[in-house]
């Protein structure tokens, strides 16, 4: 297998979609219903939101292949954080949120998303922020190990809406090297 991690272009912007739609539904709490998960992938993760997010300068959207076949992604915002419960538990700035980390399921546990944070960090390092926060489903305890692995800890909690429901986040904070 070959795997490669680079930076997503506009032309990655359907394979984004697509691999989209096949991991964020891991990441959702067990009873969420489809409806909210389909309305949330075609209002959130579309082409045309992809196709913006790649053009946005305050986004770095990061690709991982396996192969050649799209496996993997990530995507990091710098600014401050929109949201007062993150806003107030993030210790060190300037920080970038990791907005979206995913990887397919049959990668998981074979080292592809370790090599994709550590891309990530070094990206995100290279942007000139301090920190990377991230929010995560408190009921998601395989992804809050991975990012506990990689470095984070919890600060905070915050809320995320996701149809009618509003979930309950691990709001985590990784410092970087000075």
């Amino acid at each position: 297998m070959v795997t490669t991690v680079r930076q997503a272009t506009v032309v990655d912007a359907a394979a984004l979609h697509e691999l989209a739609a096949a991991t964020f539904p891991m990441a959702c709490p067990p009873g969420t219903p489809q409806a909210d998960i389909d309305d949330f992938i075609a209002h959130h993760l579309s082409r045309d939101d992809f196709s913006a997010y790649l053009t946005d300068p305050d986004r770095s959207l990061l690709l991982a292949e396996v192969d050649g076949r799209a496996a993997g992604y990530t995507m990091l915002i710098v600014g401050e954080p929109i949201d007062p419960d993150v806003a107030r538990a993030i210790t060190v700035r300037p920080t970038a949120e990791l907005s979206k980390c995913y990887v397919r399921s049959e990668q998981h546990g074979a080292g592809l998303a370790a090599t994709l944070m550590a891309a990530t960090l070094q990206a995100a390092w290279e942007l000139g922020v301090a920190s990377v926060w991230l929010g995560v489903n408190q009921q998601n305890e395989r992804a809050f190990r991975f990012y506990q692995k990689s470095g984070f800890v919890v600060v905070g909690t915050k809320h995320f809406h996701l149809g009618d429901r509003e979930e309950d986040d691990h709001v985590l904070e990784h410092i970087l090297p000075v």
